[in-house]
């Protein structure tokens, strides 16, 4: 017999598997996932887990902080430990526009509540005495901000979902979508078709391929970006804030007494996910003109992942209005994990009822063809 869904939602990341968890809780039947490997395998895997408030544009403020209530009632809502180590986060500003973007924002951010505040140069050497800040003018930094553990989170997302009736389907990839004039109906598999009249898009950084399947398009392209762990360190007993410099697309933060820091993300599209061990070193050379400490550190790891770029570096979310049924979550731009908590509730909400909480039709893939996207200056692909 042919299998049938109610809902089929292709991907098994942390966006994934936090729809099926909340269209489940809010009483959706026969929810089926479909994963191409293994839950957790693609980009949420693969991240360093940052979970921050600080951005410029309100939706994603809003996102953020709906997602952090998440986070902290995990353990008692899905029996996980997130992990969440609310180490803080301290953006670096070099010249005197980046400065008055962050002050700019930080105005935004407190009339939500959240805790960020500018500092001077003398405050960051207090909270990162190693850094060299010769060149930094002052930044903004929010202590309850942190990182927490994207496997342990997507898994318990994962395990309560299937707890509470839903089919996850593990190495099965989606090779067609199924339509009906202008209407979804499915997905073929190679274990078969599923038919089911409404579909998610949950891809992740395969959001566009997924969305040609369906004849529709989806601008979100992947983009490699590499990181590094080192050895222990005795300057970073002490963990420090995840720390970004602004200017210089880069961050790092501590990782089991040692530090990870990122490494290059390649300019062109690609799904290629090795780490370039051969050009370490020019990664190594940018992480030591900002912390010189580093110079004798031994990088004991490094691995790399795809961030699902979409032009405007937002999430696309919500309704496909040329097909029926189809809707797409993905393109988060390495906010993916930090968001996908809030992404989850408010895209089973849209299904269910067309009604999230917060109003996401920003988001909306129509903003690509009628110019209303805006930009997030915040993205610095830490997730």
């Amino acid at each position: 017999m042919a299998e049938t869904a109610d809902i089929v939602i292709v991907g098994a990341g942390i966006v994934g598997c936090s729809i099926a968890y909340h269209l489940a809780i809010q009483g959706a039947p026969r929810v089926v996932v479909v994963e191409q490997d293994l839950i957790c395998s693609g980009s949420t895997g693969k991240s360093a887990g940052g979970i921050r408030q600080q951005f410029a544009t309100e939706v994603n403020i809003q996102l953020s902080v709906e997602s952090f209530k998440m986070f902290h009632r995990m353990r008692d809502e899905l029996g996980v430990d997130p992990e969440f180590r609310q180490v803080g986060y301290l953006f670096m500003a070099t010249t005197p526009a980046e400065l008055a973007l962050f002050q700019r924002q930080a105005e935004v951010q407190q009339r939500y509540g959240i805790p960020v505040q500018i500092v001077s140069p003398d405050d960051m050497r207090r909270l990162v005495p190693y850094v060299r800040l010769n060149d930094i003018i002052g930044g903004v930094y929010c202590p309850t901000d942190g990182y927490a553990a994207p496997y342990e989170v997507t898994m318990g997302y994962a395990v309560a979902s299937r707890r509470l009736g839903v089919t996850i389907h593990e190495r099965r990839p989606v090779t067609r979508i199924l339509r009906e004039r202008d209407r979804v109906a499915g997905i073929e598999t190679p274990q078969g078709p599923i038919h089911a009249p409404i579909v998610v898009n949950a891809a992740g950084a395969e959001g566009g391929i997924v969305g040609t399947m369906a004849g529709v398009e989806v601008p979100v392209k992947p983009y490699r970006r590499q990181l590094f762990v080192t050895r222990p360190l005795p300057e970073f007993s002490a963990e420090p804030p995840l720390t970004i410099d602004y200017h210089r697309n880069w961050y790092f933060r501590g990782e089991m007494g040692g530090c990870l820091f990122s490494g290059p993300k390649d300019e062109e599209s690609t799904f290629n996910t090795n780490v370039d061990w051969e050009h370490v070193a020019e990664s190594v050379a940018k992480a030591v003109a900002r912390v010189p400490l580093l110079e004798k550190a031994e990088i004991s790891r490094g691995w790399a992942g795809s961030y699902d770029i979409s032009p405007d570096n937002n999430a696309i979310l919500g309704a496909v209005p040329e097909l029926s049924g189809f809707y797409v979550a993905t393109g988060h731009s390495g906010h993916g994990f930090m968001h996908g908590p809030a992404t989850g509730k408010l895209m089973a909400e849209l299904i269910l009822t067309g009604k999230p909480s917060i109003d996401i039709s920003p988001f909306g893939l129509d903003r690509f063809r009628t110019g209303r996207s805006v930009r997030e200056p915040m993205t610095m692909h830490e997730a």
